[in-house]
């Protein structure tokens, strides 16, 4: 059967969003040193030699995930939201796409993966974004915003960190949406009661 020109040219994009796919169940269940790229080829049904092809190997596959995750992340995370809407925005996240969790805390326990040299410049404009929000009173003035950034970072990613704990503690499967959405909604409330606190 003839396939059309316009079916051929989306061929490359579904092969591509395959070995994303394989590429992300790898990574999140082995890290960056632990993936093989046969074994994100044989999960994504290609011959390997298309990963160097459409993405340069292992590490352009790593890169391509985290400007994935990045596009994902301006769908849930608005920055113009209250921060506990934000915190819970990330929790909800981090329950629904646990491969991309997974990822990221192999990331911080191996301290593997490619540099990544947009982190740098993330994370100043997160905390220039939590400074402005410590003017606007959204949070105590003694609280210093970098450790309260990566304590919510810690917080958000709580059910894919510990999930023994969560299964303890709240008789909840951590990956399950009713979990994401309980979680995140306590965690809203916590973030509010930061700006309810009396200043020091």
């Amino acid at each position: 059967m003839r396939r059309e020109p316009e079916e051929k040219q989306r061929d490359p994009e579904r092969t591509k969003a395959r070995i994303l796919q394989a590429a992300l169940e790898e990574f999140a269940a082995k890290g960056f040193a632990g993936a093989r790229v046969g074994e994100i080829a044989a999960r994504a049904g290609v011959n390997k030699q298309l990963i160097s092809y459409y993405f340069g190997g292992k590490e352009g596959l790593f890169r391509a995930l985290n400007t994935r995750w990045q596009s994902e992340e301006s769908v849930f995370a608005d920055r113009g939201s209250s921060l506990g809407r934000l915190v819970a925005g990330y929790a909800r996240a981090n329950s629904s796409r646990r491969e991309f969790g997974k990822l990221m805390l192999w990331q911080g326990l191996t301290d593997d993966g490619p540099p990544d040299p947009a982190l740098a410049e993330d994370v100043r404009r997160d905390l220039e974004h939590l400074r402005a929000r410590q003017e606007a009173g959204e949070f105590p003035a003694d609280l210093d915003p970098a450790a309260l950034m990566v304590a919510l970072f810690g917080m958000a990613a709580a059910g894919i960190a510990f999930p023994q704990l969560v299964r303890a503690a709240c008789g909840l499967d951590p990956g399950s949406p009713e979990f994401g959405d309980y979680y995140a909604e306590q965690l809203e409330r916590l973030a509010d009661h930061l700006r309810d606190a009396p200043a020091p």
